[in-house]
């Protein structure tokens, strides 16, 4: 049984023309691309919770910046990698508020531009996977209507193999594109998520900062 499920994709494959080819790369690529992003983003958003929620108590009263600091440093995604980079400044002194959302801000567009990477490829295929299908479907029915021209006449099995080829490649285009689509919609309200996880980090650590002197 599996042996003939096997047999038929291959002579799917075959049929669908040399499309096809272009469409399983396009696959793979995403595939790639997706588990890679998954990961990345479910150990984001599982560590930064989990760093919110240990320095949700700690007040500048209370606080000892180096114990916090190296928190941070041990835990992985961007609300830690803001929280690390804007109390280093604090712990530095000198720095006004400025200077410490300078820092923060800097480390928020590098993480942001880190977990938004892949993204383009993901939204490419998407997008160009039913055009190379569709692209398919002209060329299998040129196919079609060049074996009816070479004939003089109209027969079922002339435009068969055509309309056969025309019909596998929209599909499969259609295949990929729907659930690579879906997935970076998913990613996209994953990284919203951690924006907004981000933002709460660069709270804390303001709230964290000494007052600057009134000059």
């Amino acid at each position: 049984m599996q042996a003939e499920a096997q047999y038929a994709l291959l002579e799917l494959f075959r049929d669908g023309g040399i499309m096809m080819y272009f469409l399983v790369l396009a696959s793979l690529l995403a595939l790639g691309v997706i588990i890679a992003k998954a990961y990345i983003l479910f150990i984001a958003h599982r560590e930064s919770k989990r760093l919110l929620l240990l320095i949700k108590g700690r007040t500048r009263e209370d606080s000892d910046l180096d114990s916090t600091i190296e928190l941070a440093e041990e835990t992985q995604g961007p609300v830690a990698a803001i929280v690390s980079s804007g109390l280093r400044r604090v712990r530095e002194r000198g720095h006004s508020d400025k200077d410490i959302e300078k820092a923060i801000n800097t480390t928020g567009s590098i993480e942001l531009g880190f977990l938004e990477r892949g993204l383009v490829l993901l939204a490419t295929v998407a997008n160009v996977a039913p055009m190379m299908g569709f692209l398919g479907t002209v060329a299998g029915m040129i196919s079609a209507f060049g074996a009816v021209a070479d004939a003089g006449q109209i027969e079922a099995s002339l435009v068969a193999g055509g309309i056969k080829v025309a019909l596998i490649t929209t599909a499969t285009g259609l295949t990929i594109a729907i659930p690579v689509n879906i997935a970076y919609n998913f990613f996209v309200t994953r990284i919203d998520r951690l924006i907004l996880d981000m933002e709460r980090g660069a709270e804390k650590v303001l709230e964290l900062a000494p007052p600057s002197p009134v000059k």
